[in-house]
């Protein structure tokens, strides 16, 4: 709230005079109208985003108070207590917010797999990971520390595409020990050459925390994955001494 309100004190600083007084009369004519209104344009938005009813009029008066040196209306001690009760509304307003997603991703989750377990070819592993196999490879199965080259998609429930090796047409080599739950599981699974779809159930993707923004709390993942390679870097000759 500090640094809100130092710019909006900003604002005020390089607006120099007001460029008009009636709404719908504006007219940006100097860099500094320009930057000011570019500022307004952003405080407007963020004011949007906290979903609360701002009395702009008493929110201009508050600043020309602060800036004129004016006595005002509240002590520095209840200042900082409205805007401490305010920050702690928020901060409840998003926790519920988030368990009302987590409740609701979970759900959809438990739904999907519950019927897509029945559907052939489809199996369910004791984690509660599903796979698929697209096609089948005849290589070597990887170990949990190994380093593995893959080609993949990720979805989410909805279908949404997140990301992809395949688009930027570049593989993704990575430890297997250093991934999330339901890859180092679910690549243990196939042989070097061969292609499966995963199901991952929430807990074996990224929980509760999610991947925001893309990825919301509580969300299960659905991947197509192909295991090109296992990629273990040279072992040091010191440590074979």
């Amino acid at each position: 709230m500090k640094i809100l309100i130092s710019c909006l004190l900003l604002t005020l600083l390089v607006a120099g005079q007001s460029v008009a007084e009636e709404k719908g009369q504006v007219e940006l004519k100097t860099d500094n109208q320009k930057l000011s209104y570019a500022l307004g344009l952003d405080l407007g938005a963020y004011f949007k985003t906290l979903g609360e009813d701002i009395d702009l009029t008493i929110l201009q008066h508050g600043i020309d108070d602060s800036y004129h040196g004016n006595k005002p209306l509240l002590s520095a001690e209840d200042a900082a207590a409205i805007q401490q009760k305010f920050a702690q509304k928020q901060q409840e307003e998003r926790l519920k917010k988030t368990v009302e997603m987590i409740t609701k991703n979970k759900k959809a989750a438990e739904d999907f797999l519950k019927e897509n377990g029945t559907k052939e070819g489809v199996k369910t592993t004791e984690s509660g990971l599903q796979y698929k196999a697209i096609s089948m490879g005849d290589g070597a199965m990887p170990k949990p520390e190994d380093t593995v080259k893959v080609h993949y998609k990720g979805t989410l429930l909805d279908g949404t595409e997140f990301d992809s090796s395949y688009s930027r047409n570049e593989p993704a080599v990575f430890p297997l020990n250093q991934v999330i739950p339901g890859w180092t599981e679910a690549l243990q699974l196939m042989k070097v050459g061969s292609k499966y779809q995963v199901f991952l159930p929430p807990d074996l993707a990224y929980g509760d925390r999610g991947a925001p923004p893309v990825i919301e709390p509580g969300s299960m993942l659905v991947f197509e994955v192909e295991l090109l390679g296992i990629e273990n870097p040279p072992a040091d000759p010191a440590e074979q001494k």
